[in-house]
C-alpha cells in the first residue's frame, strides 16, 4: 500500500483544484466518482483542467479501467487538460502495465512531476537582494501572475489569462505573490489553506530570470505569509522537472512520482 504521504499529496491536489476550478466556473465539473476525481474548469489554461486517480492499491486491470474512463471524460470536453497519475497508487504489476494501459486508452505522456510535503512551517522572513514582493490584490497583478505562468510552461499568454482573470479567490483568499526586479514582474508563487496545510501552488520564473534563486525566494515569501495568516506548520506541492531540485532546500521532502498525460493527438 502506499506511504501516507502520497494519500495526503493526491488529496491535497483534490481539494486544492476544487476550490480553483469552482472558483473560475461555479458549474465547473467537480465530481468524486470511483476511483476518479474531476477537477475540470473547462477553459483554456490546461492546468485548470484535471483529472486524477484516487485508489490506493490500484491493480493492473482496474488500472485499465479506470484510464479508459478517465479518457472517456477528457474527449467529452471542449478543452484539453491532463490526467495526472500517482505512480505510488499502482502496485507492482499495474506500474509494470501503465505505459501499454496509457496507451490503449488513447494517452500520451506529457511530463513528469513529484509530489512534496514537510513540516517546515514557520520559515524566516525571506529576503533576496533582487526582489520586492508585491502581494496578488488588483487585476494588474492577477495578469501578471498569469503571464508569467504563460511564458514559463510555454503557453499563449490568453490561455493562462482565461485561467485567473477576474478571479476573486486569487486576490483575497489565496497568498500570492509577485516578485520584482524594478517594475519587473520575474516570478511568482501562490499558497493557500487545504485541510490544514498550506498547498502551493502555480510558480513560475520568466525564462530570462531562471536560475537565480528567485523562485525559492517567492515561494518562500507564500509560506512566510500563508503562515502568518493561518499559523499552519504543513506544507504541500506537486513539482514539475524544473522545479523538483528547488522545494528540497526550503525543507520539503518527495513523496510520489507522478506522471502527466494528455489525450493522444493523431
Amino acid at each position: 500500500m502506499p506511504a501516507p504521504q502520497t494519500i495526503e499529496s493526491v488529496q491535497q491536489l483534490t481539494v486544492a483544484w476544487r476550490a480553483l476550478v469552482l472558483d473560475r466556473d461555479p458549474s465547473a465539473d467537480v465530481r468524486d466518482l470511483p476511483g476518479i476525481a474531476v477537477r475540470w474548469a473547462d477553459c483554456r489554461f490546461t492546468f485548470l483542467n484535471c483529472i486524477t486517480l484516487t485508489e490506493p492499491g490500484t491493480g493492473a486491470a482496474l488500472l485499465g479501467q479506470r484510464l479508459n474512463e478517465a479518457a472517456d471524460i477528457m474527449r467529452a470536453r471542449k478543452h484539453p487538460g491532463f490526467l495526472w497519475l500517482f505512480e505510488d497508487l499502482l502496485d507492482h504489476e499495474a506500474r509494470s502495465a501503465l505505459g501499454t494501459a496509457a496507451e490503449d486508452a488513447g494517452l500520451q505522456y506529457a511530463f513528469p512531476g513529484t509530489g512534496m510535503a514537510g513540516d517546515l512551517l514557520p520559515l524566516p522572513e525571506p529576503d533576496h537582494p533582487d526582489l520586492t514582493f508585491v502581494r496578488v490584490s488588483t487585476d494588474d497583478h492577477l495578469q501578471a501572475y498569469a503571464d508569467l505562468n504563460a511564458r514559463a510552461y510555454g503557453l499563449a499568454l490568453e490561455e493562462a489569462r482565461d485561467g485567473l482573470e477576474g478571479s476573486a479567490l486569487w486576490k483575497d483568499g489565496m497568498y500570492a505573490y509577485l516578485a520584482m526586479r524594478g517594475d519587473v514582474p520575474v516570478t511568482c508563487a501562490a499558497t493557500t489553506e487545504a485541510e490544514g496545510r498550506l498547498f502551493v501552488s502555480f510558480v513560475a520564473t520568466a525564462p530570462q530570470w531562471q536560475r537565480r534563486g528567485y523562485g525559492e525566494a517567492v515561494t518562500r515569501k507564500a509560506l512566510y505569509e500563508g503562515h502568518r495568516a493561518t499559523g499552519l506548520m504543513r506544507a504541500t506541492l506537486h513539482a514539475t522537472e524544473a522545479g523538483a531540485p528547488v522545494y528540497p532546500r526550503i525543507g520539503f521532502q518527495p513523496n510520489s512520482p507522478i506522471r502527466f498525460y494528455t489525450l493522444a493527438t493523431g
